[in-house]
């Protein structure tokens, strides 16, 4: 037996009922996390019923980690592309600007693209999440750049001990977490001059300062 269709679930329209699904889960989850949250939320919120989310994703962990996923799949890749490149180039200075580059600018933009922070939430709540580990989505999606970036900053940074390469990593890593996720917070403390959509311009501000911090100079 087909399940009901709802206004966003036409049987003949599957991409789009998914894609609302993902969208409608994003939220859900940033909102009120994994466990918090549930495929009857979802499904409502998505306007379709709960039997159509369990069959594009089968579960609740299905689902989750299909809208990280499901967030510009070719981000990793720019990541890495960036980082190749960085290897590239023979001043140790513009090749340490080159790898924070890397690393941020790919995941800032995702921000811009939709337009929410709810992705940065969602990433910030796995990141901290003590059963992180249970779902392996950071080991699996995040691990492998993580450990590029951490091995490129090595090559840039001969001299500094593995502690302080790691820690430099976590403190880009966190910075960039939480201009994913702010609700607005930096727009009012600025009267409006700074936007953490605006990729560009955040970078400018903040390149600077992560450079001074990990140079220590």
């Amino acid at each position: 037996m087909k399940p009901k269709t709802h206004r966003h679930a036409d049987a003949t329209d599957e991409g789009t009922a998914r894609d609302h699904i993902l969208k409608a889960a994003e939220q859900i989850f940033a909102e009120l996390g994994f466990e918090g949250a549930s495929l009857r939320q979802i499904a409502g919120t998505a306007d379709v019923p709960v039997a159509l989310v369990s069959y594009h994703f089968k579960n609740k962990l299905g689902l989750y980690r299909e809208v990280f996923k499901a967030r510009d799949p070719n981000t990793a890749d720019k990541r890495l592309a960036g980082l190749a490149l960085a290897e590239m180039e023979d001043d140790p200075e513009r090749r340490l600007e080159m790898i924070l580059k890397a690393a941020l600018m790919p995941m800032l933009s995702l921000r811009k693209i939709e337009g929410s922070a709810n992705y940065g939430v969602l990433l910030a709540r796995e990141a901290s999440d003590p059963k992180s580990a249970e779902r392996g989505i950071v080991k699996e999606l995040f691990d492998p750049t993580a450990r590029a970036t951490i091995a490129a900053l090595k090559r840039a940074l001969p001299d500094r001990s593995e502690a302080e390469i790691v820690w430099s990593f976590q403190m880009m890593i966190g910075t960039m977490l939480f201009i994913m996720a702010d609700a607005g917070r930096t727009a009012h403390l600025s009267h409006g001059s700074c936007d953490p959509e605006d990729v560009d311009g955040t970078m400018r501000y903040i390149l600077p300062l992560l450079l001074h911090g990990i140079r220590g100079k």
